[in-house]
Order: C-alpha cells, then structure tokens, then sequence
C-alpha cells in the first residue's frame, strides 16, 4: 500500500521539476512513511510514498526495467505475483522479489494487455520511455483510488489522493454542483465524478493512457454475469468453499504483521477463521458504541459481544474499540480532510478503529464484498424479484437507492443560486448511465451489478483513505479475482433462496464458523447516530450547520435546513445520513475551500448554550 504521484506536460520541451513532485508527495505522506522516491524524464514527473509490505529492502519506488526504458509507481499488491515471476523468469531478470518488478515484466511481454493477469488490488502509472506513453490504471472492481485531472492547458496531474493534485496549484477546489446534487441524491457519488470540479476518479476495472498528446480510456473489465450450463448445488458450494479458502491464504502473504475485522457476523468470521489457522497468535478488531439510552432499533449496532465470543471460538487476540457520541467532534475534521471526496456511510468508525489497529498490525483483512457478491441486502431485493428486467424495474430499483432526497426535494433544500446551476440535472439519468451497462437478464443479477458497480466502490473509498490515514493496508479476500469469476457463474437462485439471503455462502461456510454466526441476522457497521444527534452533539450540529459560516456560503435554503434537524429531534424523521452528509460538506468547504487548519484532535470542542429544541427560532 502506498502512494503515487505525477505530472504530465503537454509540450516536450518543458520540464516537471522535482520539488513539485516532492510536494505532491509529502502532501499524502501517511501513505507511504517508510520511503519516497521521485522519477523525472522531461515534462514527466512520477513519485511515490512507500509502506513497505512484501520486499522490504528491494522494493524501492518509482521502479525500472534493467535498461531504465520503463519506470512504474504502484500502489496495491499483486497477490499472484510469485506465480506471474514463474512464467516470466525464463525471459526476463529479476532485482527484487517484489510485486512491482513482476508488473513491469508482464508489461513487457503483453503491452497494454498487462492488467488482465494481475489478481491483485492495484492503481498504477507506468511509462514506456521508447513509446513515450503513459498508463494509468486500476484494478477490476476499484479498490485502490486514482485520481486525475487534465488541466486547461493540457498537463495531466494524477496521485492516490486529491490532496496531492491540489498541492500542486495547478487545479483550485471548486464544487462540481451536478456532483453535490448527485451525493445529496444517492449518498455517493458514480463513475468517475468527484465533488472537486475537473478532478475525476479513474473509473474500475479502467486504463487511461496519454500518447502523441491525445488521452484516451478504456475498459479492460467489467462485471458480466455467465449464463450457461447449471451445475449441482453440492459443486457450488463446495468450490466456493474452496476458492475462499485459497483467497483467504493468498492475502497473507506479507513482511509485517497481518489482523483482521471481526464484526461477529459471517463475512469478517469467515476470513478470521481461515486466517486463524495460519498465523498465531492473529489479531482481531470490533469497534463498538456507547448504546446508552439509544432507541430499540439501534441497541444491536454494538456487536462487541458477538465479536468476542467468535473471537474466543476462533482463538484469536481480540482487541476493542469503543466509540461515545462526543467523539464525532473531536475526529470529524480529520475524516474529512483523509476523505475528500467523501461518499457512502457514515464512517468515523473506520477511522477510529485504524487507529486501533495500527498498534498490532500494518495489514488488515476486511469482509467488504461479500454483500454486493451474494445478495446480502434484502430490503432492497423484495420490491424488484418478481419484476422483469427493463423500464419497470428500473424505475423501481433507482427509488430504492434515493437515500437521501428525490430531485424535487432537492429544489426546496438548495438555495436558488444552486438549482439554477443544476438546470436540467437528473439523478435517474445518472442511475441510468450505470445500470444501462449491464448486460444481465435477471433482476437480481441487474441489482448486484448496480450495487458493486456504485456502493461497493464508495465503500472502497472510504476504507482505503481511512485506514491509509493511519497507514494500515486493508485487504479484501472476497474479491480475489479466482473467487468472483466463479462466483459471477453461480446462479442467483443460489444467492438468494427461499428469502434467505446469501444462501450459497452460509452453506459454504459450514463447519468454518458456528451456525447461530452464520444464520445472525444481518447487522451493518453504523453507529447509532439516529440517537446521538438527538443528544449532546445536536449542539454542535446546530452550531456548525447554522452559523453565519455556513450560512453565508450560500448553498442551502436556511428554513429547510433547520426543518432537517427540528424533524430529526422531535422523532417525525430520521435525517442521520443527511445531517452526516451537510456536516461533511461543511468541514470540506472550511478545509478545501477555506484552508482553515485542522483543529487539533485533542482540542474540546464548546458546544452552544442555545435549547437543541429551538433550531427554527
């Protein structure tokens, strides 16, 4: 896990100096404490930030070839590199035993096709001197962030983190209105948009590639369910169980301590109890929250016990975190400023729980994916099973993801000067452009393909940056490349069965973890901010979303605002997700926008003396 960096000019003559380079670089320094690394070729310059994972000594970046004709920055690992040095050792000489040198190789041998033997979560930029062309690229599914912009005057400016283009004066942080509608409609943000006008996120699965002065993307791989010949139910199983297992074992392999999530549900069980039996002593982590006073609904979001009663099946050294309303407003600030582009979920958990982990481990294993593989998400599946792939069923699964508010909701919640940037704007257009691309015949199949293609990738975001935040690599067993090309052949009577969901893998999981763990009715990983923003920190809330800062900025209708927190209060609405989303949005404009400091963490924060009762006087 690491960070990288770079500047493409547009004219062949200039040069990239070097302290740009360095400052992209140190703007994003908790990707990569243990070592940097800058590559300039002309109007090329390419950096790197290194946490150092797998070749401790030999895996210094930016990397070359033996004749200094190809130079790459990688972030990511490349879980069957050892098998790729295999292949390629008759043909090409190896320095290092690291992951990089074999990408390097490999694109050697098969040029921009390179990515497609990679099973691994990556993001790259290489550049071929002879060809003068360069490559950006991440993995399939998106689990490593790329980002880039192509300034007014042609020069390409790419890194890890949007930090690092900002730092280089090159783009100013402007809102992008159409992104800000788009998050405040679904709670995300799709393909390549970002809140940050004319910065983008590289989409999954995507190369971009510069040369001649020309850019061009393309799409090396998608999602694409197979319809063939269906096998026993007893082959499904079995294989999964297998493939896992195998997936499980490949992302151990590291130079420094490996842990893992343990939520007490199936998907963090199931990888810990594989793990378990392969490293010893193996550190587990649950996050838990203050549940005192909170609603009935929100009492089960602390899975602390479930959690250490797994972690005592499994054998594992368990480790806590437990989280209280008032710490929102210590650590805030700093989410925001590692978020950036922020998307899906509320996350200071993530955060807080990194920070836990970062005293046992640099590595850690994390059960994401296994929802948005096997249908684990009900709610969402009841209303679209039974309805026919087409106009209907898209109409109907597009409201289920309105998580926040509908487009006319949004003319009352904006202020005037905002909905007339957003003239013409419409979020079910935004929906179509990403559901249109798949090519499924069944509804649950389209609902998959729709939830990996938008949720997961926000989920993948916010895990990469807030865990980065501490230098912790997150590892993501459930989408090795082996595992969701089998299971993308599984059929979707086996994912969902009889309105149980996830059934093929509970199956498969039998006997890995105890059966009250398999069959536990499925808990997210939220806090109960429901309750807590009807506690002590509705004062900050208050204070922080009606002050004459954010007041005066000018992008919300003041009375709706304050409608938003008086229903949340009372109990006629439960606005967390949105109250979560105006907090952010405010923090990123004090930090992006007015490049206000970051408070310090151990700062307390003064709430107001006003009643949280009397927010429309």
């Amino acid at each position: 896990m690491c960070g990288i960096a770079g500047i493409l000019l547009p004219h062949r003559q200039k040069r990239v100096s070097r302290d740009s380079i360095v400052q992209m670089c140190n703007s994003m320094s908790h990707r990569g404490p243990d070592d940097e690394g800058v590559y300039l070729n002309g109007p090329l310059g390419i950096g790197h930030r290194r946490l150092s994972i797998i070749d401790l000594a030999g895996g210094h970046q930016p990397m070359s070839n033996e004749d200094g004709s190809i130079w790459i920055s990688f972030n990511g690992e490349i879980y069957n590199y050892q098998e790729l040095q295999h292949r390629l050792r008759p043909n090409h000489w190896f320095s290092t035993q690291s992951d990089t040198e074999t990408i390097i190789h490999l694109y050697e041998d098969k040029g921009e096709a390179v990515a497609h033997d990679l099973n691994g979560m990556f993001a790259f930029a290489l550049w071929d001197s002879k060809q003068e062309k360069l490559m950006l690229a991440r993995d399939r599914l998106g689990i490593k962030p790329l980002y880039y912009s192509i300034c007014p005057d042609g020069t390409l400016v790419f890194a890890s983190e949007i930090k690092a283009i900002l730092s280089t004066g090159r783009i100013q942080a402007t809102i992008d209105y159409p992104a800000l509608a788009e998050h405040f409609t679904f709670h995300n943000n799709f393909a390549e948009r970002t809140i940050f006008k004319d910065i983008h996120l590289l989409e999954p699965g995507t190369m971009l590639i510069c040369q001649d002065g020309k850019v061009r993307k393309h799409t090396y791989w998608d999602i694409q369910y197979v319809t063939g010949e269906v096998k026993s139910e007893k082959y499904y199983i079995e294989t999964l169980r297998e493939l896992f297992e195998a997936a499980v074992r490949r992302q151990l392999v590291s130079e420094v301590p490996v842990g893992g999530y343990l939520s007490g549900g199936m998907d963090s069980g199931s990888i810990a109890a594989v793990a378990a039996r392969e490293i010893r002593p193996f550190h587990t982590f649950t996050c838990g929250f203050d549940t005192a006073g909170v609603s009935a609904s929100e009492q089960h979001f602390d899975e602390r016990v479930e959690a250490e009663l797994l972690a005592r099946t499994l054998d594992t050294q368990h480790h806590e975190r437990h989280i209280y309303p008032g710490d929102m407003t210590g650590i805030l600030p700093h989410i925001v400023q590692h978020l950036e582009d922020f998307r899906v979920g509320i996350s200071y958990q993530i955060y807080s729980i990194s920070e836990l982990i970062s005293q046992y481990a640099t590595v850690v294993l994390s059960g994401v994916g296994g929802d948005e593989l096997f249908a684990g998400y009900p709610w969402r599946y009841e209303a679209i099973m039974d309805l026919p792939v087409g106009k209907d069923f898209d109409q109907t699964y597009y409201k289920l993801w309105v998580r926040l508010m509908d487009d006319r909701e949004k003319q009352h919640f904006f202020s005037s000067q905002v909905n007339s940037a957003l003239s013409g704007f419409s979020s079910y257009d935004l929906f179509r452009e990403v559901i249109s691309t798949d090519k499924s015949d069944h509804p649950l199949h389209r609902a998959l393909y729709f939830d990996a293609k938008t949720f997961l990738h926000g989920l993948f975001v916010v895990e990469d940056k807030l865990s980065m935040a501490h230098s912790i690599e997150t590892r993501v067993p459930f989408l090795d490349n082996d595992l969701v090309d089998f299971v993308l052949n599984i059929p979707p009577e086996l994912k969902l069965k009889n309105g149980q969901i996830k059934y093929v893998l509970k199956e498969a999981m039998r006997g890995l973890l105890p059966e009250e763990t398999l069959w536990r009715k499925k808990q997210g990983f939220t806090p109960p901010d429901q309750t807590w923003y009807r506690g002590e920190t509705i004062l900050y809330i208050s204070d922080l979303l009606l002050g004459d800062r954010a007041i005066d900025r000018g992008y919300f209708n003041v009375p709706y605002i304050r409608k938003i927190l008086d229903d949340h209060v009372s109990g006629r609405g439960n606005n967390r997700f949105l109250i979560w989303s105006l907090m952010c949005f405010e923090w990123w404009n004090r930090i992006f926008i007015d490049n206000e400091p970051l408070p310090e963490r151990s700062s307390v924060v003064e709430f107001a003396s006003s009643d949280p009762l009397s927010l429309s006087a």
